[in-house]
């Protein structure tokens, strides 16, 4: 590049550009004698600035003191402060560090000397909220925020013209090449260096490709995490302020969003993926060209690259500056992180992110087939994806489930078996991973039955011969297969070849990788991960049409890819267009689950996560004895309860005697929200009066009747004033952040007895009171000791019926007890049971005294179709086997305890956890911003969850404020998946700034590595 004569700073006609030396006194002077404040004065860290905070006596900012460095020109530093002035009129959703103005309007600024002569002095505007700078982990939404807010500003600039924007920063990437070999010496460590130079050279060189065609602007290039302020009234970080235009210039438009890329990818827990969400926000506001997607993220590995040579030599020059030496480690971070995955992955990757253009690999029509002999139609497919009926039963966790699945295809009588290229193999996956497994193929593997020849499928080059491997021009691809290290080719490299040159002689049993590449494509893996698959499927073709098979491509699935989008983007949308939006989905971006197994469920894309929320399937997922007796009385009779069958009678014999006299009547239906309307209706028709007692901040179901006494804001934010004249709610007896918390919690019991009472008085006696006696919808409060006991009574003095809803927090979740109401010792009147009962088969059901169940028939009959059907009774006398017989109560208590334990030890490092709730395996993990006011950490807690889901945990909030992590995995939940589960707790709450100041070590033992824990 060359550049002309400017009077502007030029970075290369100067050796270095160190900060000017200004201590605090001299700045605290200079705010006095230039500016008339009286302030003290606290430093602000920069590169090549002097930067100082100016606070008043009583600790409020007064401004900011901005000192320039020497060689910055009046010119260069008014366009700045006239950019700052445009921007901040064009985007008042923005705020901006512009300079203060005096009663005349003019900017307050000035010439003062320092120890390097006179430089620029100005007065800026304070923005609180502190920027994102650390190493905190960024969300997805304030990713997008950063791409938002460089696009405003890139829209904003586009038309700015300044003779202050003709300068040569080191930092602008049109030099990169110049300042990476001017400074690269700085970098002391050989193998260092040898990356950056490399890494340097090659993206330079894919900038080179569109240069020409790139526009170019005036430029902040300085939109990074220590430059955009976070909101002062966000509780997570979400900037909406800018400071420092120092490195405004004229540029390439698309770097204002390559250097906030550049930046997030220090922070704990990212990497090039998830600056994903900037790339689609920039874009929404200010369209990218396909030249400009493919300039991107070379220019973020050129930007990291500067980042580092130029940290080195700041440092070295400048030696105690604390803000350069304390940036050194971040900058080598994202260095690494920007270089982790090759550019033209990233850049495919880029494209397809933002639905633009892509060329299509067309079909091979090879003149041989690959394997010489073996005809088409005996071939084999495995299908190892997610929905394989293969992966059944956990087959997919064992460590050679491909080889054995291949070799009973061969001893069926294929000739050979062959996988699917682009496929999500499950058999990629380990049970337990914090970071996604690569599970998406790049080629095929081919098992051979007998002993084969591969031939070349074309005329070509052999251009790479070596034991195991061969890799040989196809059209225009490469065609390269790995085979046993013991196996050499037939011919060396640089050797011309003709059609149906025998390549390699194969011994029957042999497993060969077969995969076509782009001829300049990186070393392109085997299997890829999910996040990155579209980026290096782009450098591949699928080789099946060398064996005889058709390729993939053909499908409706391959042409959304081709349009940028993918299956999973498309089901979401056909789901949001038919299905009704109450009926939400967990995430905002939710994987495609497809199969569970045990405390684990899968995604489409082949990773396992560690299920903590699935409080319906107790037993865990896909239990084979449930599975076998649904299929079995499928096989034999389903119709409804009205027919005379054994299960139904067994069933309900079973679920009686699991309850205390005189609880011994059962009525079958499909659903808690059934089970609570029922228990209602059955209080109102044998007492005769119609209203009914709740408690307050409960959930109890959709119906009616179940709706009508359900008053948790969640579910019904007008819950409270759109009750009907029946339903009357008392407190709810919650002692942590109630109104009587602690000792004073038994006061809750007084309170709802006099409502109960009051309401007899009046001529309304309550017909029922309905609760849940371990309070679930609160995150597995325990209710006050003797709550329910004295509650019970007085509704019963009146004429009541005492309704227990057991729907989430019966049959043994809590551990030492099978039934809630059993904790607070007492037996209620009518027992309400569903979700644990059909391990996820619509089930439920009522549980009362014969007398009680008796008075219904004034009201008439009752029956539900599918309420006790033969394959529901199936489904529930079997979990209620399999629940004693894997003692999994037994396993709530144990494994629940070691569960809690290290629950509380994480309360004790991470200031955002106010409690640890429940029992068992049913846990509430409460957040709070305030101990003491225990304001509740609402968005804290959603953003937590997200990061959880990216570890590869499923965990959801509850409660009325949505900030207590709700913690009730299936029953048969294990030590290793708990602890696992603890571990990445930690580590989440640390990347997201919760730990307590000084805290550093983690407080509970893990297993030595969760970031991938092996399959058993």
């Amino acid at each position: 590049m060359t550049h002309e004569p400017s009077l502007n700073v030029d970075f290369f006609t100067r050796h270095a550009l160190p900060a000017p030396r200004v201590t605090v006194d001299q700045a605290r002077r200079i705010a006095a004698e230039h500016f008339r404040l009286a302030v003290r004065a606290e430093s602000l860290g920069s590169q090549q600035d002097a930067n100082f905070l100016l606070v008043h006596d009583d600790g409020t900012p007064a401004a900011v003191l901005k000192i320039a460095n020497p060689v910055f020109t009046g010119t260069e530093i008014d366009a700045q402060d006239t950019a700052a002035d445009l921007i901040a009129d064009a985007q008042p959703g923005l705020r901006l560090a512009t300079v203060l103005r005096d009663a005349d309007g003019n900017r307050r600024t000035a010439t003062v000397d320092t120890d390097a002569g006179p430089v620029t002095a100005r007065l800026l505007h304070h923005l609180p909220g502190g920027t994102l700078s650390g190493s905190r982990h960024l969300a997805p939404r304030t990713v997008a925020a950063m791409g938002r807010i460089a696009g405003q500003v890139s829209t904003t600039l586009s038309s700015f013209r300044h003779s202050g924007l003709d300068r040569v920063l080191q930092w602008d990437p049109r030099h990169a090449d110049r300042v990476v070999v001017k400074l690269l010496d700085h970098v002391p460590e050989a193998d260092r260096r040898a990356a950056v130079e490399a890494a340097t050279t090659d993206a330079w060189a894919a900038v080179l490709e569109v240069a020409d065609r790139l526009p170019r602007q005036a430029v902040h290039l300085d939109l990074t995490d220590d430059n955009l302020v976070r909101s002062p009234h966000s509780p997570v970080p979400l900037p909406d302020g800018i400071i420092d235009f120092g490195d405004l210039t004229d540029t390439w438009a698309v770097c204002e969003l390559a250097m906030p890329l550049s930046s997030m990818l220090h922070h704990d827990g990212m990497e090039p993926h998830h600056v994903l969400p900037a790339v689609r926000a920039f874009h929404e506001v200010r369209p990218l060209s396909a030249d400009e997607a493919a300039a991107l993220w070379p220019l973020v590995v050129l930007r990291t690259a500067t980042l580092v040579v130029s940290g080195r030599h700041q440092a070295a020059v400048d030696g105690d500056n604390a803000y350069v030496n304390a940036a050194l480690d971040r900058e080598w971070r994202m260095f690494e992180q920007a270089t982790a995955v090759p550019a033209a992955v990233m850049t495919n990757l880029i494209t397809k992110t933002l639905g633009l253009p892509r060329s299509r690999t067309t079909a091979l029509a090879p003149v041989r087939p690959l394997v010489a002999g073996v005809d088409p139609v005996g071939i084999g497919v495995l299908d190892l994806s997610v929905e394989a009926d293969t992966m059944d039963h956990g087959a997919w966790l064992e460590e050679t489930a491909d080889d054995r699945l291949a070799a009973n295809l061969l001893a069926r009588g294929a000739a050979a078996v062959a996988t699917r290229y682009g496929q999500a193999r499950l058999t990629a996956a380990p049970a337990l991973s914090a970071v996604s497994p690569a599970t998406i193929a790049t080629g095929i593997e081919l098992w051979l039955d007998e002993p084969a020849v591969l031939q070349a499928p074309g005329d070509g080059e052999m251009l790479a011969a070596a034991p195991g491997h061969v890799a040989v021009t196809c059209g225009p691809h490469v065609l390269h297969l790995s085979f046993p290290d013991a196996l050499r080719p037939a011919f060396p490299a640089a050797t011309p070849v003709r059609a149906g040159d025998r390549l390699v002689a194969l011994p029957a049993g042999t497993r060969v990788h077969i995969s076509l590449q782009q001829p300049d494509a990186p070393t392109i893996p085997p299997l890829v991960r999910p996040e990155y698959a579209a980026g290096w499927l782009a450098l591949t073709a699928d080789p099946a049409p060398l064996i005889g098979l058709p390729a993939a491509g053909t499908t409706p699935e391959d042409d959304l890819l081709a349009a940028g989008t993918t299956p999973e983007d498309d089901l979401l949308a056909r789901r949001e267009a038919t299905f009704a939006t109450a009926q939400e989905h967990y995430y905002d971006n939710p994987p495609r689950m497809e199969r569970g197994w045990r405390h684990h469920m899968v995604s489409a894309e082949g990773r396992s996560y560690l299920d903590m929320v699935n409080n319906v399937t107790p037993l865990g997922h896909a239990h084979p004895r449930v599975e076998q007796a649904i299929s079995r009385q499928l096989r034999r009779l389903n119709t409804n309860s009205r027919f005379h069958y054994a299960a139904v009678v067994e069933f309900t014999e079973r679920l009686a005697s699991l309850l205390p006299d005189p609880l011994d009547t059962v009525f079958l239906v499909n659903s808690g929200s059934e089970a609570v309307d029922l228990a209602i209706r059955l209080a109102i028709g044998a007492t005769g009066q119609h209203d009914v007692v709740a408690l307050r901040e409960a959930y109890h179901g959709w119906t009616y009747a179940s709706d009508a006494v359900s008053t948790s804001l969640q579910d019904n934010p007008n819950a409270l004033a759109t009750r009907p004249a029946w339903v009357h709610t008392v407190d709810s007896p919650n002692s942590y952040r109630g109104r009587w918390r602690g000792p004073d919690a038994g006061n809750y019991a007084p309170e709802a007895v006099q409502i109960i009472d009051d309401l007899a008085a009046s001529g309304r006696p309550a017909g029922a009171f309905l609760s849940e006696p371990y309070y679930g919808n609160a995150g597995g409060v325990a209710l006050p000791d003797g709550y329910l006991e004295q509650v019970y009574a007085a509704v019963r003095r009146h004429g009541g019926l005492a309704i227990a809803d057991e729907i989430q927090v019966g049959y043994g979740r809590l551990g030492t007890w099978f039934w809630g109401f059993e904790q607070q010792q007492v037996v209620p009147d009518i027992v309400c049971v569903a979700k644990a009962m059909g391990n996820g088969h619509p089930l439920g059901a009522v549980i009362t005294t014969r007398a009680i169940a008796d008075r219904y028939r004034d009201q008439g009959y009752f029956f539900s179709s599918t309420g006790g059907s033969p394959v529901s009774s199936a489904a529930g006398l079997t979990v209620l086997d399999t629940l004693r017989d894997e003692d999994l109560q037994g396993n709530a208590v144990r494994t629940g305890a070691r569960l809690n334990s290290a629950l509380q030890a994480l309360a004790a490092h991470h200031s955002i956890i106010g409690a640890v709730h429940g029992s068992g395996l049913y846990l509430g993990l409460e957040l709070v911003r305030d101990p003491i006011t225990l304001e509740p950490a609402t968005e804290e807690t959603a953003e937590l969850c997200d990061r959880m889901l990216d570890l590869g945990v499923i965990v959801q909030p509850t409660g009325d404020h949505l900030n207590i992590l709700k913690i009730k995995p299936p029953l048969c939940v294990d030590t290793t998946a708990v602890d696992y589960f603890t571990h990445n707790l930690d580590r989440a709450l640390t990347e997201l700034g919760h730990r307590n100041n000084g805290s550093t070590s983690s407080p509970i033992r893990h297993h030595p590595d969760f970031d991938t824990v092996s399959r058993p």
